[in-house]
């Protein structure tokens, strides 16, 4: 069927109905009467030539042929519905969706988030998190920002900032640590990378393979450093994500000395061509990691 002879009225009226069961009902919804609404829809089904409902003394049952189409319509009334409150005050709404690993979002995007949306009004900004394993194609992303080395397969890469990876604790565990060797003596809570610690411990001058017996391994750095907040050990994470907490006094960084491991990065699929959207998330994110660098 072409596009200009397609019955808009009579599937609307089928939809309503078989949502409700009920042409009385569906009737009400589309302020028309219910005569208006069993005539689309016989009018739909002669075209069709099918039955789309069995008629019953209390109500309405779908056919198969009705359980074919009702799905169709649905998902495309709800798509049409939902672009269309998408135009607001002359623009339209675009929606952006980014995922982000967890601490780079509370720590670092959330407190910033406010001056994107003020300068960008009218993109809805859908934000999930992640714990750095993230799959841009089946979660439907716009964007990832993760944390690595910047090389993933497809995916073109924008260094956005580095978070050296430092010792933070609560202030009783920091008045006990004086030298870097005070920490074989406590227990150190540490992301699945095994080769954090080691690294810290030779930066410091101290044997790589210099470790304490006690250790808790953690999927999120935001877990890990909950786990410090309740005093539970010692943590090697960025400080520049937990700048509130530093500023607060809730934990403390004993040690200046910092490794890095890698940095943050927007990333987005190869073939995803970039949406007006996207470049104005890109371009503010990009000058707000540069101010902040």
């Amino acid at each position: 069927m072409i596009r200009p002879q397609l019955p808009l009225n009579a599937l609307r009226a089928f939809e309503a109905s078989a949502r409700h069961l009920s042409f009385t009902r569906a009737a009400v919804e589309l302020c028309v009467t219910q005569a208006a609404v069993s005539h689309q829809v016989k009018s739909l089904e002669a075209q069709l030539n099918v039955t789309l409902f069995k008629r019953l003394p209390r109500g309405l049952m779908l056919t198969s042929e009705g359980e074919t189409l009702l799905p169709v319509l649905r998902e495309s009334f709800d798509r049409i519905a939902e672009t269309l409150e998408r135009f607001e005050g002359g623009h339209f709404r675009e929606v952006l969706s980014v995922g982000a690993v967890g601490t780079f979002a509370v720590g670092w995007l959330l407190p910033r988030l406010a001056d994107f949306q003020t300068k960008h009004p009218f993109i809805d900004l859908r934000l999930s998190t992640h714990n750095n394993r993230v799959d841009v194609a089946a979660e439907g992303l716009d964007y990832a920002i993760r944390f690595g080395a910047g090389a993933w397969h497809g995916i073109e890469a924008v260094r956005l900032i580095e978070a050296p990876l430092s010792v933070l604790c609560v202030p009783e565990i920091a008045r006990r640590l004086r030298t870097p060797d005070d920490l074989l003596q406590q227990t150190l809570l540490r992301s699945y990378r095994t080769d954090e610690w080691p690294e810290w411990f030779q930066a410091t001058g101290l044997p790589a393979h210099a470790a304490p017996p006690r250790s808790i391994v953690f999927d999120s750095s935001l877990a890990m450093m909950e786990a410090a907040l309740q005093g539970m050990g010692v943590a090697l994470a960025p400080p520049l994500m937990f700048a509130r907490q530093l500023a607060a006094g809730a934990i403390e960084q004993p040690f200046a000395i910092g490794i890095t491991t890698g940095s943050y990065w927007l990333t987005r699929l190869q073939s995803r061509a970039e949406t007006s959207a996207m470049a104005a998330f890109k371009g503010w994110l990009l000058q707000t990691a540069q101010l902040n660098d």
